[in-house]
């Protein structure tokens, strides 16, 4: 009987002390302690944009009596915003991770591009060992660059027998967990989680086509064959994009962070909330710089400052294109800023939003942070595919660079004068207060 008491005993006096000895709360109920942030970094490349109220809809005349933008005030939370567009640059990171990886997994077949998990069966590209002059795209080794050029287009596909990626095998798989779906079935018992998780896989690389595509008599083919591809173009806003691939950017942009964090082996990790598209009323709060009432980003009341210069690339007077200083797009960092520090919230690019366009849609959404999404299914009317697209682009009048001015695109398509950029919800209530 000693012999088994004893070291029962000891094993309850052992586990009372070690869970007296974890936490320092006397006894009281004092909350589980976590690494606290000790400041809200910004993003590279955002701006903060302050929560507050303002007065969305039209603050002008609504010309096209179209009466889809009636006046409501609502109410936004903080967020993070990216100050330019997305460029050509910044897209071609996410194009250019696809392709390598598709190499790595599918082609090369080479363990030493490989990191092993620790404790798990899971291996990892080792990212380090496909920069500069290490790049497997850059080896003189005879059996590799085989395996690479199974990626070229083949055969009958190829011009004057030259190596060019084909652009058809670069197809991203995202998931995602939709939150809306979820919570309205929380209370059906034959739901489990796998029934809100979505999946997808896409094509990533631009649709440079559409610049003949928008324009059916326009000899616009040297925008087709350089304006993604050509380092002139580096600083250029993204088009040819969708919103499905805007959306699994910016879940790939979300990952990157994600892993990036995870890999650290010292130092303080950063949680970021996940990137995605700006609602509706996020993007006009956000191109309204906390002016209140104001038509354009910069105010107002025209699209020309003082000095008589224009304020935004869009189409001016009869289609004197070049007056603004850009015949087509201009580089996301061109023209002055909003009081937010946000460049180009009117013209050069309209941009995606995460909103799916209803025509009466400020009659029913909250005014905390509204927003009407829908993920439409592939078998779904057309009708529910509109996105709403905000800000006008290069090839618009004047009228479409208001704030307040609403528009959409089917979430299937890419055009010559549509991009976008992404924000990421502040990590509080409140910036003054955190």
């Amino acid at each position: 009987m000693k012999r088994t008491f004893l070291p029962i005993l000891s094993v309850v006096i052992l586990a009372t002390l070690a869970t007296a000895c974890s936490r320092s709360g006397g006894g009281e109920l004092v909350g589980v302690k976590r690494d606290r942030l000790k400041t809200n970094k910004v993003p590279h490349g955002m701006v903060l944009v302050p929560g507050g109220t303002f007065i969305m809809g039209q603050s002008d005349q609504d010309i096209t009596f179209a009466q889809i933008a009636q006046n409501r005030q609502v109410t936004i939370s903080s967020f993070y915003m990216d100050e330019t567009e997305i460029s050509n640059s910044e897209y071609r990171q996410f194009v250019n991770w696809v392709r390598d990886s598709i190499l790595i997994y599918n082609y090369l077949q080479d363990d030493s591009y490989f990191i092993q998990a620790d404790g798990t069966d899971e291996r990892y590209i080792d990212w380090s060992k496909l920069d500069g002059k290490r790049s497997p795209w850059r080896s003189k080794d005879q059996a590799t660059r085989e395996r690479i050029h199974q990626m070229f287009y083949q055969g009958e596909d190829r011009i004057f027998g030259k190596d060019e990626l084909d652009v058809r095998l670069l197809r991203y798989h995202y998931e995602w967990y939709d939150l809306r779906a979820a919570a309205s079935a929380k209370n059906d018992p034959t739901k489990t989680r796998s029934d809100f998780i979505r999946r997808d896989t896409i094509l990533v690389y631009p649709d440079t086509t559409v610049w003949l595509a928008d324009f059916s008599f326009a000899q616009n083919e040297p925008m087709v064959e350089g304006y993604f591809s050509h380092p002139s173009f580096d600083e250029y806003p993204v088009v040819g994009v969708t919103w499905r691939q805007a959306h699994a950017f910016n879940t790939w942009r979300s990952r990157l962070f994600e892993n990036y964090q995870r890999a650290r082996k010292s130092g303080h990790r950063e949680i970021r909330q996940p990137y995605m598209l700006p609602s509706e009323a996020e993007w006009e709060y956000a191109a309204r710089g906390g002016k209140i009432g104001a038509p354009y980003p910069w105010g107002g009341p025209s699209a020309r400052n003082a000095k008589g210069c224009l304020m935004a690339n869009f189409k001016p007077g009869r289609g004197n294109y070049i007056d603004d200083g850009a015949a087509y797009t201009a580089p996301v960092y061109s023209y002055f800023p909003n009081d937010f520090g946000l460049y180009n919230m009117a013209g050069n690019v309209a941009e995606w939003t995460s909103s799916t366009f209803n025509e009466s849609a400020s009659s029913f959404v909250h005014d905390m942070n509204p927003t009407y999404r829908y993920d439409a299914k592939p078998d779904d009317p057309e009708s529910l595919k509109r996105k709403v697209v905000r800000g006008g682009s290069w090839k618009d009048i004047g009228y479409f660079l208001q704030n307040s001015v609403r528009a959409y695109e089917y979430q299937d398509t890419a055009k010559s004068y549509i991009g976008f950029r992404s924000v990421s919800a502040f990590p509080g209530v409140d910036p003054m207060n955190n």
